[in-house]
């Protein structure tokens, strides 16, 4: 062996990395294969076939294996990460009942019925409402409403970062860092729910369908005989567990501090915190557990974020993608000249980058206003921009009122930082 490393896959929305690095954090090589994020049977549904996750990241494990060559052999261990609240339904083999349901889903789940005297004291600490959105967004409350065939074929209900480690080692187990979504979590605790929970009514799934937990850098199991034959890799590989895409982000730019924010330009645009007490950013939303040790991360999303960029590109874009291929550059990259070209202000045009709302503000729609005969294509690509990092700033300054801490020093990461113009 000569320098040990480490294999990183990180699975995101639009795209699967996969990369190698060796102890002292260099990056030796990369590989990322896209895919369409996910197919819509109705309306603000979001709904993707898990083995494609699992099919896209051997694909990728293996550009890097053939790129790395006689370096393959010193890979030490693997650490992946996924994005958060995708899940997926497993029958009593362990094999996915339906597609995974994706965080951007907007199906709503009828809200179950509470103990009257939980419903009273949700009401009287002004949690009722929230209680109910939240609610209306468990995947498993809506399935076993609506799917009931398959509810009650039903053995375990995992985050989509638990599959991946079912698939990477056998085991069903996962990190407290990347036990993000709609489900009976103890986020300050770090654990699940008991039954005396108050919020447990709102889960009609039975505590036995979860699974195992760890903390993050501890061992989640080894690499199974036939995965490692698939990866050229040996059998019982350490399996390190890591934390969520936004958490490890945020471990990545340095944000170990209380006075530093992690802001991240990705499909979902999140600014976080590290801090040593678990302070909720918003009353009776939860602070996430961190990737650092004894840490929370409190946080801030802009629900849609730089996926407004695509969105944007892909419908009134037609042109500047069809110049861009000829170019042999992104789509992005060409639209990135408006931004120099284009005053700070876009002139007038302004742009609320709330195309799906959140639960900070369910009622918010997204706008566009301040039109004139003088505005282009191109003022709207800039005018998004500036919504989603004022959004961002203004959830800065919401963070920093909430910890008491001020921010001194801001880190980014996401795709949105491959554009020096953003």
């Amino acid at each position: 062996m000569n320098k040990p490393l480490v294999l990183s896959i990180d699975i995101g929305t639009q795209s699967i990395r996969a990369m190698l690095f060796d102890k002292e954090g260099n990056l030796l090589h990369k590989a990322r294969v896209a895919f369409n994020p996910y197919y819509s049977l109705k309306f603000g549904y979001a709904e993707q076939k898990p083995e494609l996750y699992w099919e896209k990241l051997l694909e990728a494990v293996n550009v890097v294996r053939q790129e790395s060559g006689e370096k393959w052999k010193d890979v030490i261990g693997i650490a992946p990460t996924t994005m958060r609240d995708v899940c997926i339904l497993l029958d009593g083999e362990m094999k996915p009942l339906r597609d995974a349901i994706l965080w951007m889903d907007r199906r709503e789940a009828e809200v179950p019925n509470m103990p009257g005297k939980t419903k009273a004291l949700f009401k009287m600490v002004g949690m009722y409402e929230t209680v109910k959105k939240t609610a209306s967004g468990i995947r498993a409350n809506w399935i076993a409403d609506n799917e009931p065939e398959i509810w009650e074929k039903a053995k375990k209900f995992v985050m989509l970062s638990a599959y991946i480690n079912l698939k990477l080692t056998g085991k069903l187990v996962d990190s407290v860092a990347s036990t993000i979504g709609h489900i009976p979590f103890d986020y300050k605790n770090k654990t699940w729910f008991k039954e005396n929970n108050l919020q447990r009514p709102m889960f009609k799934m039975s505590l036995d369908m979860l699974y195992d937990l760890v903390n993050p850098a501890e061992k989640l199991g080894g690499l199974s005989k036939e995965v490692g034959d698939a990866m050229g890799l040996p059998e019982g590989l350490p399996v390190i567990a890591t934390g969520s895409d936004k958490g490890t982000e945020t471990l990545g730019t340095g944000c170990v501090s209380e006075n530093i924010a992690s802001l991240s330009f990705g499909t979902t645009a999140t600014v976080q915190m590290t801090t040593q007490k678990y302070v909720e950013p918003i009353a009776f939303l939860p602070a996430y557990p961190a990737v650092y040790p004894h840490r929370y991360n409190p946080e801030i999303q802009i629900y849609r974020g730089y996926w407004m960029i695509s969105w944007f590109i892909e419908q009134f874009g037609y042109s500047e993608k069809a110049e861009a291929k000829n170019a042999g550059i992104t789509a992005e990259k060409y639209m990135d000249r408006y931004i120099n070209d284009i005053p700070a202000g876009c002139e007038g045009l302004l742009v609320s980058p709330y195309w799906g709302a959140g639960l900070r503000h369910p009622e918010d729609r997204g706008a566009i206003v301040g039109f004139t005969e003088s505005h282009t294509r191109g003022h709207v690509y800039k005018a998004m921009i500036e919504g989603i990092n004022f959004a961002l700033m203004e959830g800065t300054k919401s963070l920093e009122k909430k910890t008491g801490v001020k921010v001194e020093k801001v880190a980014v990461s996401g795709g949105g930082t491959s554009s020096c113009e953003v």
